[in-house]
């Protein structure tokens, strides 16, 4: 995913915070974020993700008359193809994300994302054969150019389907 230009704005880290159970009150009260050590209000840890929702072409975003890959087999409205054999997914599973903060994210900055490639490896599984699993890091900028974040997505593939 990359993103020309992400806002951080206090309502959507309210509402980002709101929505994964986080009541800190340095993601919505600014009286209070002034006496922490960012002094302002930050966004919590996993927040950048959110930027997905800013990339036109991020292929979990719904487009409004096409098909959905979403989260669940009922609401995606995506029909199985005759002869594709059922499956889902596409065989790939996102195995770990990690973020390193190098400064905090605050209300009012503009990130932009890059994306690019990481390390890739192999391990022999139990029952899929081989696991290939790659990384995708992702360096969130501010409009300084100064590096903010850093995600780093690992994904895994298997050789073949898992046999029980």
């Amino acid at each position: 995913m990359a993103v020309d230009k992400f806002p951080i704005e206090a309502g959507h880290i309210m509402l980002f915070a709101r929505s994964i159970g986080d009541a800190n009150p340095i993601y919505y009260d600014e009286s209070y974020a002034e006496t922490t050590e960012p002094g302002a209000v930050i966004a919590p840890p996993t927040f950048v993700q959110a930027s997905a929702q800013f990339d036109p072409d991020y292929f979990l975003r719904p487009k409004i008359g096409q098909e959905w890959f979403g989260s669940a087999k009922g609401p995606t409205g995506i029909t199985e193809k005759k002869g594709g054999g059922g499956g889902g997914g596409g065989g790939g599973l996102h195995a770990e994300q990690h973020y390193v903060y190098h400064k905090p994210l605050k209300a009012g900055d503009t990130l932009t994302a890059t994306v690019k490639p990481g390390n890739s490896w192999e391990k022999e599984g139990r029952r899929g054969g081989k696991l290939m699993f790659s990384e995708s890091v992702t360096e969130y900028r501010d409009l300084s150019g100064d590096l903010v974040v850093t995600a780093t997505s690992v994904g895994v593939r298997t050789e073949r389907p898992a046999t029980s």
